[in-house]
């Protein structure tokens, strides 16, 4: 059929398309602008056009069945229309070839075939690499906030300098790094980051959490030492030798230097980093706690000059200030890399904000900030009910029926448990300016995380508005 014969709305034009689906609505404009376009090329030029089309319908073909297979797009039927609509034509136009068309245009299709089989595959190979290492861009899925923050959690915030500097404390021979903040401040989170990060140093790791040990544990030094050096050993995967070391006439403490030095330490060459979580709860029993802090003391020093010792790091992370008396030379609270973990400055907070897919205004951002400090957990937390659009948040935030409703009932119950504490918390929260209050209060409020130091002295104010308004209201 001659080209300009053939009508736009030929059988092929309503052919139903491929795969018996029926083709998009705008087919028919484009075959009318392939037949306009070829109508228009001179005679003498019309063979090489089919040839330069064709080569061009294969190198298109070529590229969409790439993009069909890496991309699942699958674009490539508008080719095998085209191609069917103008085969008749291609047939009447070859009858008439020499040698010199059909081995131009054999070669034009191998060249083409050459260039899609060599070339197209870096840029697809390229493109996967690059994918390979392009960061992770999936937004993240909540996370109910409680407890430590996980190793792959997308919502821990670093604070620098205190994490890269722990980070490069802890790769020292007989590191002591001691961890102190509030509670739910993030220690117990930095101290696993720590540990992993030793890990990938080839260090052995293991981390002992006091608040796991049954409360008779801490009745006699000898059955805590007992537990610790089991606890220790468990967490290294080797064999129990405890009851084996524990013969003789040795004390307690000198068993559990033996148990270290001829057991824990010489079973490897790699540094034995241990994470001591929640030692505050080792502060409520002195006995205990004065011969402990002593022998984590003695072991730091001992790595000073014995080579078997330069192998053990301590990690100890704590919340209470260390009031209980300890010789100045027999405490491990003054040696070492101490990390004082801060709150979230506002530009932590929103980066914070903005992982759990937020974003404030600067002035929004101000009046949670003041309502919630740079608290990591309380941030957590409103974040977590704001981005499930819990609107109201910062309205019934200090109220029984907010989220904190179980935090400041704890509190609360903290309080009344300890009448100078109480009364100390009273006079701090119904003050318009800081206060100073008795020396082992603002210890023990500043570990609670209720109040914070303002100015350069001792004097304390409500660690955020949250704790004022709670507090002003159930301690009148």
């Amino acid at each position: 059929m001659p080209l300009a014969a053939c009508p736009a709305n030929s059988d092929f034009v309503q052919r139903p398309w491929p795969s018996g689906q029926i083709r998009p609505a705008n087919a028919e404009v484009s075959v009318k602008k392939v037949f306009h376009f070829f109508r228009k090329i001179p005679e003498n030029r019309l063979l090489l056009a089919i040839a330069t089309f064709i080569s061009g319908a294969a190198a298109v073909s070529y590229f969409w069945e790439k993009i069909d297979r890496h991309l699942g797009i699958s674009q490539n039927r508008w080719v095998l229309a085209v191609a069917a609509f103008w085969d008749d034509k291609i047939a009447h136009a070859v009858q008439n070839w020499g040698w010199v068309e059909w081995a131009t245009f054999i070669s034009g299709l191998a060249a083409v075939a050459y260039f899609c089989e060599k070339f197209l595959p870096y840029p697809w190979k390229g493109m996967r690499k690059m994918k390979e290492k392009l960061p992770n861009k999936k937004i993240p899925s909540l996370e109910q906030p409680e407890g430590q923050v996980p190793l792959d959690s997308p919502f821990y915030v670093e604070r620098l300098p205190v994490d890269s500097d722990c980070y490069e404390a802890v790769s020292k021979p007989y590191a002591l790094i001691r961890i102190k903040a509030p509670r739910q401040m993030g220690k117990t989170s930095l101290m696993t980051r720590v540990l992993d990060h030793a890990r990938q140093q080839g260090c052995r790791t293991v981390a002992v959490y006091f608040e796991q040990a049954d409360s008779d544990i801490f009745a006699d030094l000898n059955l805590f030492l007992q537990w610790f050096c089991a606890s220790v050993t468990q967490g290294l995967n080797l064999e129990d030798k405890v009851e084996a070391y524990w013969q003789g006439i040795l004390g307690s403490k000198g068993k559990a230097i033996d148990y270290f030095h001829k057991y824990l330490l010489i079973e490897a060459e790699e540094p034995l980093v241990i994470g001591l979580d929640e030692v505050d709860l080792i502060f409520e029993h002195p006995k205990i706690a004065t011969d402990f802090f002593a022998l984590l003391r003695a072991w730091h020093e001992r790595g000073k000059n014995e080579a078997i010792w330069k192998r053990l790091r301590l990690v100890i992370v704590h919340s209470q200030e260390v009031y209980i008396p300890l010789k100045i030379n027999q405490s491990p609270f003054n040696v070492g890399f101490p990390a004082e973990l801060p709150e979230l400055t506002p530009d932590q907070a929103n980066d914070l904000s903005k992982r759990h897919r937020i974003s404030f205004p600067p002035e929004s951002l101000r009046h949670l900030m003041k309502m919630l400090g740079g608290h990591p957990y309380l941030l957590r937390v409103a974040l977590y009910d704001l981005a499930r659009k819990r609107i109201k948040l910062l309205k019934i935030a200090p109220t029984e029926h907010g989220p904190y409703s179980d935090h400041l009932r704890r509190h609360l119950s903290n309080l009344r448990e300890n009448d100078r504490l109480l009364a100390a918390m009273r006079q701090v929260i119904t003050a318009d300016v800081p206060v100073k209050i008795g020396e082992v209060e603002t210890f023990k409020l500043r570990s609670l995380g209720l109040v914070k130091f303002q100015g350069e002295g001792n004097d304390v104010v409500p660690l955020c508005d949250l704790y004022r308004i709670y507090f002003k209201e159930r301690l009148k």
